[in-house]
Protein backbone atom coordinates (compact mmCIF):
# COMPACT_ATOMS: atom_id res chain seq x y z
CA UNK A 1 0.00 0.00 0.00
CA UNK A 2 1.17 3.30 -1.25
CA UNK A 3 1.39 6.39 1.08
CA UNK A 4 -1.05 7.84 -0.53
CA UNK A 5 -3.57 4.65 0.16
CA UNK A 6 -2.66 4.66 3.76
CA UNK A 7 -3.58 8.93 3.80
CA UNK A 8 -6.89 8.09 2.21
CA UNK A 9 -7.83 5.20 3.79
CA UNK A 10 -6.82 6.84 7.13
CA UNK A 11 -8.82 9.80 5.90
CA UNK A 12 -12.55 7.78 5.17
CA UNK A 13 -11.89 6.18 8.96
CA UNK A 14 -11.66 9.17 10.85
CA UNK A 15 -14.42 10.97 9.13
CA UNK A 16 -16.96 8.54 8.41
CA UNK A 17 -16.77 6.14 11.49
CA UNK A 18 -19.34 6.73 14.23
CA UNK A 19 -18.02 9.00 16.84
CA UNK A 20 -18.71 6.67 20.19
CA UNK A 21 -16.96 3.68 18.32
CA UNK A 22 -14.07 5.34 16.63
CA UNK A 23 -13.51 7.55 20.15
CA UNK A 24 -13.37 4.08 22.09
CA UNK A 25 -11.41 2.32 19.42
CA UNK A 26 -8.66 5.11 19.92
CA UNK A 27 -8.74 5.47 23.81
CA UNK A 28 -8.83 1.82 24.59
CA UNK A 29 -5.34 1.42 23.92
CA UNK A 30 -4.24 4.75 24.96
CA UNK A 31 -5.62 4.03 28.12
CA UNK A 32 -4.17 0.49 28.05
CA UNK A 33 -0.84 2.57 27.64
CA UNK A 34 -1.54 5.16 30.07
CA UNK A 35 -2.82 2.44 32.87
CA UNK A 36 0.99 0.28 32.46
CA UNK A 37 2.86 3.55 32.47
CA UNK A 38 1.22 4.53 35.96
CA UNK A 39 1.25 1.17 37.26
CA UNK A 40 4.90 0.84 36.85
CA UNK A 41 5.42 4.17 38.31
CA UNK A 42 3.17 2.74 41.15
CA UNK A 43 5.53 -0.33 40.86
CA UNK A 44 8.57 2.24 41.89
CA UNK A 45 6.48 3.61 44.79
CA UNK A 46 5.83 -0.12 45.82
CA UNK A 47 9.39 -1.73 45.39
CA UNK A 48 11.33 1.52 46.66
CA UNK A 49 8.84 1.85 49.56
CA UNK A 50 10.35 -1.58 50.60
CA UNK A 51 13.59 -0.07 51.43
CA UNK A 52 12.95 2.63 53.36
CA UNK A 53 10.86 5.93 54.06
CA UNK A 54 12.93 8.00 53.06
CA UNK A 55 13.84 5.84 50.03
CA UNK A 56 9.68 6.19 49.12
CA UNK A 57 10.19 10.00 49.36
CA UNK A 58 12.88 9.62 46.73
CA UNK A 59 10.20 8.85 44.69
CA UNK A 60 8.06 12.04 44.86
CA UNK A 61 11.36 13.96 44.33
CA UNK A 62 12.20 12.20 41.01
CA UNK A 63 8.63 12.61 39.80
CA UNK A 64 9.72 16.22 39.69
CA UNK A 65 12.12 14.94 36.98
CA UNK A 66 10.02 12.62 35.06
CA UNK A 67 7.45 15.89 34.78
CA UNK A 68 10.07 17.85 33.36
CA UNK A 69 11.04 14.71 30.21
CA UNK A 70 7.20 14.49 29.85
CA UNK A 71 7.01 18.56 29.55
CA UNK A 72 9.40 18.36 26.65
CA UNK A 73 8.09 15.31 25.19
CA UNK A 74 4.28 16.36 24.99
CA UNK A 75 4.92 20.05 24.03
CA UNK A 76 7.15 18.59 20.80
CA UNK A 77 4.61 15.65 20.63
CA UNK A 78 1.96 17.52 21.21
CA UNK A 79 2.41 20.45 19.45
CA UNK A 80 3.51 18.69 15.63
CA UNK A 81 0.68 15.74 16.34
CA UNK A 82 -1.80 18.61 16.22
CA UNK A 83 -0.46 20.07 13.16
CA UNK A 84 0.01 16.41 11.60
CA UNK A 85 -3.36 15.74 12.30
CA UNK A 86 -4.87 18.84 10.76
CA UNK A 87 -2.48 18.67 7.29
CA UNK A 88 -3.64 14.75 7.18
CA UNK A 89 -7.23 16.13 7.78
CA UNK A 90 -6.28 18.15 4.63
CA UNK A 91 -4.44 15.59 3.14
CA UNK A 92 -1.04 17.65 3.02
CA UNK A 93 1.24 14.26 3.53
CA UNK A 94 4.16 16.99 2.67
CA UNK A 95 3.73 19.27 5.91
CA UNK A 96 3.08 15.83 8.38
CA UNK A 97 6.67 14.50 7.24
CA UNK A 98 7.91 18.09 8.17
CA UNK A 99 6.52 18.32 11.28
CA UNK A 100 6.86 15.17 12.45
CA UNK A 101 10.86 15.16 11.30
CA UNK A 102 11.44 18.54 12.77
CA UNK A 103 9.54 17.42 16.28
CA UNK A 104 11.75 14.26 16.80
CA UNK A 105 15.15 15.37 15.95
CA UNK A 106 14.77 18.57 18.53
CA UNK A 107 13.43 15.81 20.88
CA UNK A 108 16.65 14.13 20.83
CA UNK A 109 18.82 17.61 21.06
CA UNK A 110 16.74 18.69 24.08
CA UNK A 111 17.44 15.29 25.82
CA UNK A 112 21.06 15.37 25.69
CA UNK A 113 21.00 19.03 26.89
CA UNK A 114 18.59 17.97 30.25
CA UNK A 115 20.83 14.78 30.30
CA UNK A 116 24.21 17.06 30.77
CA UNK A 117 22.87 19.91 32.99
CA UNK A 118 20.97 17.22 35.09
CA UNK A 119 24.12 15.06 35.68
CA UNK A 120 26.07 18.38 35.73
CA UNK A 121 24.37 19.40 39.01
CA UNK A 122 22.70 16.37 40.48
CA UNK A 123 22.85 16.65 44.02
CA UNK A 124 21.67 20.63 43.81
CA UNK A 125 19.40 19.51 41.47
CA UNK A 126 17.82 16.72 43.34
CA UNK A 127 17.77 19.57 46.43
CA UNK A 128 16.07 21.93 44.32
CA UNK A 129 13.14 19.11 43.90
CA UNK A 130 12.72 18.96 47.06
CA UNK A 131 14.67 16.26 48.72
CA UNK A 132 15.95 16.51 52.02
CA UNK A 133 19.28 15.62 53.65
CA UNK A 134 18.81 11.62 53.91
CA UNK A 135 16.55 11.40 51.10
CA UNK A 136 19.17 12.95 48.98
CA UNK A 137 21.13 9.62 48.15
CA UNK A 138 18.38 7.83 47.07
CA UNK A 139 17.31 10.60 44.68
CA UNK A 140 20.33 10.95 43.38
CA UNK A 141 20.87 7.44 42.41
CA UNK A 142 17.49 7.21 41.12
CA UNK A 143 17.58 10.01 38.92
CA UNK A 144 20.84 9.23 37.75
CA UNK A 145 20.08 6.45 34.90
CA UNK A 146 16.94 8.42 34.15
CA UNK A 147 18.75 11.38 32.57
CA UNK A 148 21.08 9.62 30.97
CA UNK A 149 18.44 7.89 29.07
CA UNK A 150 16.11 11.81 28.76
CA UNK A 151 16.91 11.72 25.11
CA UNK A 152 15.25 8.79 24.14
CA UNK A 153 12.57 8.65 26.66
CA UNK A 154 11.67 12.34 25.29
CA UNK A 155 11.84 11.44 21.40
CA UNK A 156 9.64 8.40 23.17
CA UNK A 157 6.79 10.61 23.74
CA UNK A 158 6.96 12.65 20.75
CA UNK A 159 6.83 9.19 18.65
CA UNK A 160 3.83 8.31 20.97
CA UNK A 161 2.06 11.14 20.15
CA UNK A 162 2.57 11.33 16.49
CA UNK A 163 1.10 7.50 16.33
CA UNK A 164 -1.93 8.93 18.25
CA UNK A 165 -2.75 11.67 16.28
CA UNK A 166 -2.49 10.11 12.77
CA UNK A 167 -4.94 7.61 14.35
CA UNK A 168 -2.75 4.90 15.36
CA UNK A 169 -3.13 4.56 18.61
CA UNK A 170 -2.63 0.93 18.90
CA UNK A 171 1.01 0.92 17.40
CA UNK A 172 1.65 3.55 20.23
CA UNK A 173 0.28 0.60 22.95
CA UNK A 174 2.68 -1.34 21.75
CA UNK A 175 6.00 0.20 22.63
CA UNK A 176 4.36 2.15 25.58
CA UNK A 177 2.94 -1.14 27.50
CA UNK A 178 6.54 -3.33 26.37
CA UNK A 179 8.31 -0.81 28.05
CA UNK A 180 6.17 -1.06 31.02
CA UNK A 181 5.70 -4.34 31.69
CA UNK A 182 9.96 -4.63 31.26
CA UNK A 183 10.06 -1.92 33.91
CA UNK A 184 7.58 -4.12 36.43
CA UNK A 185 9.67 -7.22 35.81
CA UNK A 186 12.83 -5.51 36.01
CA UNK A 187 12.44 -3.51 39.08
CA UNK A 188 12.98 -6.71 41.61
CA UNK A 189 15.50 -8.32 39.59
CA UNK A 190 17.81 -4.94 39.64
CA UNK A 191 16.71 -3.92 43.07
CA UNK A 192 16.74 -7.09 45.47
CA UNK A 193 18.47 -9.86 43.40
CA UNK A 194 21.32 -7.27 41.72
CA UNK A 195 21.37 -5.52 44.87
CA UNK A 196 21.02 -2.52 43.69
CA UNK A 197 18.42 -0.93 45.87
CA UNK A 198 17.10 2.55 44.57
CA UNK A 199 19.35 2.94 41.48
CA UNK A 200 18.33 -0.29 40.25
CA UNK A 201 14.49 1.51 40.30
CA UNK A 202 15.86 3.88 38.11
CA UNK A 203 18.17 1.38 35.89
CA UNK A 204 14.74 -0.52 35.33
CA UNK A 205 12.86 2.24 33.84
CA UNK A 206 15.79 3.48 31.88
CA UNK A 207 16.78 0.14 30.27
CA UNK A 208 12.88 -0.35 29.71
CA UNK A 209 11.96 2.90 28.17
CA UNK A 210 15.13 2.88 25.75
CA UNK A 211 13.68 -0.59 24.25
CA UNK A 212 10.00 1.47 24.09
CA UNK A 213 11.99 3.53 22.17
CA UNK A 214 13.48 1.16 19.76
CA UNK A 215 9.98 -0.25 19.30
CA UNK A 216 7.88 3.02 18.88
CA UNK A 217 10.78 3.81 16.53
CA UNK A 218 10.51 0.68 13.76
CA UNK A 219 7.24 2.00 13.23
CA UNK A 220 8.00 4.83 11.20
CA UNK A 221 11.22 3.18 9.98
CA UNK A 222 8.80 0.40 9.08
CA UNK A 223 6.58 2.32 6.87
CA UNK A 224 3.82 2.02 9.47
CA UNK A 225 2.86 5.63 9.76
CA UNK A 226 1.87 8.29 6.60
CA UNK A 227 4.35 11.21 8.46
CA UNK A 228 8.11 9.76 8.17
CA UNK A 229 11.08 10.60 10.21
CA UNK A 230 13.96 12.04 7.72
CA UNK A 231 16.89 14.64 8.70
CA UNK A 232 16.43 16.42 5.39
CA UNK A 233 13.14 17.41 5.89
CA UNK A 234 13.59 19.00 9.34
CA UNK A 235 12.11 22.91 8.75
CA UNK A 236 14.53 25.60 8.68
CA UNK A 237 11.86 28.13 8.81
CA UNK A 238 11.45 29.90 12.76
CA UNK A 239 7.85 29.73 12.14
CA UNK A 240 8.11 25.97 11.69
CA UNK A 241 9.84 26.06 15.22
CA UNK A 242 7.28 28.28 16.46
CA UNK A 243 4.12 26.88 15.48
CA UNK A 244 5.42 23.14 17.21
CA UNK A 245 5.96 25.23 20.33
CA UNK A 246 2.97 27.37 20.31
CA UNK A 247 0.91 23.76 19.99
CA UNK A 248 2.62 22.08 22.52
CA UNK A 249 2.27 25.21 24.86
CA UNK A 250 -0.56 23.68 27.06
CA UNK A 251 1.29 20.49 27.43
CA UNK A 252 4.20 22.20 28.20
CA UNK A 253 2.87 24.43 30.48
CA UNK A 254 1.00 21.36 32.49
CA UNK A 255 3.60 19.09 32.37
CA UNK A 256 5.74 21.95 33.59
CA UNK A 257 3.67 23.53 36.13
CA UNK A 258 3.63 19.27 37.88
CA UNK A 259 7.16 19.65 37.36
CA UNK A 260 7.50 22.72 39.49
CA UNK A 261 4.07 21.64 41.37
CA UNK A 262 5.35 18.70 42.87
CA UNK A 263 9.04 20.43 43.61
CA UNK A 264 6.49 23.06 45.59
CA UNK A 265 4.46 20.41 47.41
CA UNK A 266 7.88 18.30 48.24
CA UNK A 267 9.42 21.61 50.16
CA UNK A 268 5.69 21.97 51.89
CA UNK A 269 5.79 18.22 53.08
CA UNK A 270 9.57 17.98 54.28
CA UNK A 271 8.93 20.29 57.13
CA UNK A 272 6.76 17.54 58.54
CA UNK A 273 9.33 14.85 57.60
CA UNK A 274 10.37 12.73 55.18
CA UNK A 275 7.01 10.64 56.15
CA UNK A 276 4.82 13.41 55.09
CA UNK A 277 7.07 13.49 51.94
CA UNK A 278 6.54 9.82 51.57
CA UNK A 279 2.83 10.15 52.02
CA UNK A 280 1.99 12.79 49.82
CA UNK A 281 4.37 11.25 47.02
CA UNK A 282 2.22 8.16 47.01
CA UNK A 283 -1.18 9.70 46.63
CA UNK A 284 -0.13 11.81 43.83
CA UNK A 285 1.54 8.33 42.43
CA UNK A 286 -1.83 6.46 43.11
CA UNK A 287 -3.85 9.46 41.27
CA UNK A 288 -1.63 9.92 38.00
CA UNK A 289 -2.91 6.35 38.09
CA UNK A 290 -6.87 7.32 38.49
CA UNK A 291 -6.30 10.39 36.26
CA UNK A 292 -4.87 8.37 33.82
CA UNK A 293 -8.04 7.12 32.75
CA UNK A 294 -9.24 10.60 32.26
CA UNK A 295 -6.36 11.54 30.12
CA UNK A 296 -6.59 8.23 28.21
CA UNK A 297 -10.28 8.67 26.94
CA UNK A 298 -9.27 12.26 26.28
CA UNK A 299 -6.33 11.30 24.12
CA UNK A 300 -8.90 9.31 21.84
CA UNK A 301 -10.44 12.39 21.63
CA UNK A 302 -7.66 14.43 20.35
CA UNK A 303 -6.96 12.40 16.59
CA UNK A 304 -10.91 12.98 16.15
CA UNK A 305 -11.09 15.93 17.19
CA UNK A 306 -7.60 17.54 15.17
CA UNK A 307 -8.94 15.33 11.76
CA UNK A 308 -12.04 16.57 11.52
CA UNK A 309 -11.89 20.13 12.39
CA UNK A 310 -9.16 20.09 9.43
CA UNK A 311 -12.12 18.64 7.45
CA UNK A 312 -14.69 21.01 7.79
CA UNK A 313 -16.68 18.36 10.11
CA UNK A 314 -17.31 20.69 13.38
CA UNK A 315 -20.49 18.80 14.29
CA UNK A 316 -18.42 15.88 14.64
CA UNK A 317 -15.51 17.78 16.97
CA UNK A 318 -18.70 18.56 19.25
CA UNK A 319 -20.30 15.27 19.12
CA UNK A 320 -16.68 13.75 20.12
CA UNK A 321 -16.08 16.23 23.13
CA UNK A 322 -19.79 15.36 24.67
CA UNK A 323 -19.40 11.70 24.29
CA UNK A 324 -15.60 11.93 25.79
CA UNK A 325 -17.09 13.66 28.86
CA UNK A 326 -19.18 11.09 29.41
CA UNK A 327 -17.24 7.96 29.12
CA UNK A 328 -14.87 9.76 31.44
CA UNK A 329 -17.20 10.67 33.81
CA UNK A 330 -18.78 6.74 34.21
CA UNK A 331 -15.15 5.22 34.08
CA UNK A 332 -14.01 7.39 36.83
CA UNK A 333 -17.15 7.42 38.95
CA UNK A 334 -16.18 3.01 39.13
CA UNK A 335 -12.31 3.47 39.35
CA UNK A 336 -12.40 6.73 42.53
CA UNK A 337 -15.46 4.23 44.21
CA UNK A 338 -13.43 1.39 44.39
CA UNK A 339 -10.06 3.47 45.68
CA UNK A 340 -12.32 5.29 48.21
CA UNK A 341 -13.47 1.75 49.82
CA UNK A 342 -9.54 0.67 50.10
CA UNK A 343 -8.34 3.79 50.61
CA UNK A 344 -5.90 2.45 53.61
CA UNK A 345 -4.99 -0.68 52.38
CA UNK A 346 -3.97 0.70 49.20
CA UNK A 347 -1.84 3.51 50.94
CA UNK A 348 -0.28 0.65 53.29
CA UNK A 349 0.40 -1.26 50.29
CA UNK A 350 3.12 0.98 49.23
CA UNK A 351 4.36 1.93 52.76
CA UNK A 352 3.27 0.35 55.85
CA UNK A 353 4.35 3.41 58.54
CA UNK A 354 1.39 4.47 60.03
CA UNK A 355 3.62 7.88 59.89
CA UNK A 356 3.11 8.12 56.33
CA UNK A 357 -0.45 6.45 56.26
CA UNK A 358 -1.52 9.53 59.04
CA UNK A 359 -0.55 11.92 55.98
CA UNK A 360 -1.48 10.40 53.24
CA UNK A 361 -5.08 8.86 53.62
CA UNK A 362 -7.09 12.25 54.62
CA UNK A 363 -5.38 13.92 51.34
CA UNK A 364 -6.06 10.55 49.76
CA UNK A 365 -10.26 11.25 50.28
CA UNK A 366 -9.99 14.84 49.37
CA UNK A 367 -8.74 14.18 46.21
CA UNK A 368 -10.92 11.22 45.47
CA UNK A 369 -13.41 14.20 45.71
CA UNK A 370 -12.04 16.14 43.46
CA UNK A 371 -11.59 13.74 41.20
CA UNK A 372 -14.88 13.46 39.50
CA UNK A 373 -13.78 16.98 38.02
CA UNK A 374 -11.55 15.69 35.61
CA UNK A 375 -13.49 14.84 33.24
CA UNK A 376 -14.70 18.22 32.18
CA UNK A 377 -11.03 19.54 33.19
CA UNK A 378 -9.06 17.26 31.02
CA UNK A 379 -11.81 17.52 27.59
CA UNK A 380 -11.71 21.15 27.59
CA UNK A 381 -8.00 21.33 27.25
CA UNK A 382 -7.71 18.81 25.27
CA UNK A 383 -10.33 19.83 22.82
CA UNK A 384 -8.51 23.62 22.76
CA UNK A 385 -5.24 22.10 21.78
CA UNK A 386 -6.35 19.65 19.32
CA UNK A 387 -8.04 22.52 16.85
CA UNK A 388 -5.29 25.10 17.34
CA UNK A 389 -6.39 27.43 20.22
CA UNK A 390 -3.29 27.14 21.51
CA UNK A 391 -3.93 30.45 23.94
CA UNK A 392 -7.20 29.34 25.87
CA UNK A 393 -5.48 25.65 26.14
CA UNK A 394 -2.51 27.07 27.57
CA UNK A 395 -4.52 29.16 30.14
CA UNK A 396 -6.95 26.23 31.44
CA UNK A 397 -3.53 23.73 31.06
CA UNK A 398 -1.76 26.01 33.35
CA UNK A 399 -5.02 26.45 35.72
CA UNK A 400 -4.79 23.29 37.32
CA UNK A 401 -0.92 23.00 38.45
CA UNK A 402 0.56 27.37 38.12
CA UNK A 403 -2.56 29.41 38.75
CA UNK A 404 -4.37 28.00 41.86
CA UNK A 405 -1.90 25.15 42.97
CA UNK A 406 1.12 27.49 43.38
CA UNK A 407 -0.46 30.01 45.11
CA UNK A 408 -2.59 27.36 47.17
CA UNK A 409 0.50 25.49 48.05
CA UNK A 410 2.55 28.71 48.81
CA UNK A 411 -0.28 29.92 51.24
CA UNK A 412 -2.07 27.28 53.48
CA UNK A 413 0.99 25.33 54.60
CA UNK A 414 1.54 28.62 56.20
CA UNK A 415 -1.97 29.17 57.42
CA UNK A 416 -3.16 25.36 57.96
CA UNK A 417 -0.02 23.62 58.51
CA UNK A 418 -0.10 20.04 57.25
CA UNK A 419 -3.73 19.88 56.56
CA UNK A 420 -2.86 22.92 53.95
CA UNK A 421 -0.36 20.76 52.16
CA UNK A 422 -2.82 18.12 52.10
CA UNK A 423 -5.97 20.36 50.55
CA UNK A 424 -4.15 22.32 48.01
CA UNK A 425 -4.88 19.97 45.11
CA UNK A 426 -8.40 19.25 45.43
CA UNK A 427 -9.04 22.88 46.11
CA UNK A 428 -7.24 23.74 42.85
CA UNK A 429 -9.11 20.98 41.04
CA UNK A 430 -12.26 22.36 41.87
CA UNK A 431 -11.53 26.35 40.71
CA UNK A 432 -9.70 24.92 37.17
CA UNK A 433 -13.29 23.08 36.95
CA UNK A 434 -15.39 26.12 37.51
CA UNK A 435 -12.88 28.33 34.76
CA UNK A 436 -12.52 25.58 32.26
CA UNK A 437 -17.05 24.60 32.41
CA UNK A 438 -17.84 28.06 30.51
CA UNK A 439 -15.06 27.97 28.13
CA UNK A 440 -15.86 24.51 26.73
CA UNK A 441 -19.88 25.27 27.08
CA UNK A 442 -19.07 28.44 24.88
CA UNK A 443 -17.16 26.66 22.46
CA UNK A 444 -19.26 23.58 21.77
CA UNK A 445 -22.07 26.06 20.77
CA UNK A 446 -19.83 27.65 18.29
CA UNK A 447 -18.94 24.61 16.72
CA UNK A 448 -22.59 24.08 16.31
CA UNK A 449 -22.71 27.45 14.63
CA UNK A 450 -19.76 26.75 12.67
CA UNK A 451 -21.24 23.56 11.01
CA UNK A 452 -24.51 25.29 10.58
CA UNK A 453 -22.42 27.90 8.17
CA UNK A 454 -20.54 24.75 6.56
CA UNK A 455 -23.86 22.75 5.67
CA UNK A 456 -24.99 26.46 4.20
CA UNK A 457 -22.20 26.85 2.11
CA UNK A 458 -22.15 23.09 0.73
CA UNK A 459 -26.19 23.34 0.38
CA UNK A 460 -25.48 26.70 -1.83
Amino acid sequence: MTSDDRSALQFRRMTETPIPQLVLSLAAPTILSMLITSIYNLADTFFVGQISTSASGAVGVVSSLMAIIQALGFMLGHGAGTIISRSLGSRDTTAATRFASTSFFTALVFGVVLAVAGLGTLPHFMMLLGSTETILPHACAYARPILIAAPLMISSLVMNNILRYEGKASFAMIGLVTGGVLNIALDPLFMFVFGLGTAGAGISTALSQSISFCILLSMFLRGKTVSQFRLSAVTREARDFGRILLGGAPSFGRQGLNSIGGMLLNLAARSYGDAAVAGMSIVSRIFMFIISVAIGVGQGLQPVASFNYGARKYRRVRQAAIFTIEAAFCMLVVLVGLCWVNGDALIRLFRDDPAVTAVALPAFHYQCLAMLLQPIIVVANMTFQSVGASGRATFLACCRQGVFFIPLILILPRTHGLFGVEICQPIADVLTFLVSLPFLIAFLQQLGRMDDAEQSKTAS
